[in-house]
């Protein structure tokens, strides 16, 4: 079963916040609610939530690859 919900956590403030993946696009930018930063997907990840959240995005975990 796919987890629709991951907690992502912003590398400069710590702030976490629980957000809801979508599951036809992959989220390439993030505002974070406790400093405003602008988040992007670490090189090699395809976005916001494989390289912040603690579940990753929809396609990775059905195993489908990346969602490019």
């Amino acid at each position: 079963m796919i987890e629709l919900r991951s907690t992502i956590v912003c590398p400069l403030c710590r702030h976490a916040e629980t957000e809801t993946m979508p599951t036809d696009a992959c989220q390439y930018f993030y505002d974070c609610k406790g400093c405003g930063q602008l988040l992007r997907p670490l090189k090699g990840d395809c976005c916001v939530f494989c390289s912040y959240g603690d579940v990753a995005c929809p396609p990775i975990q059905e195993g489908n690859g990346c969602c490019h």
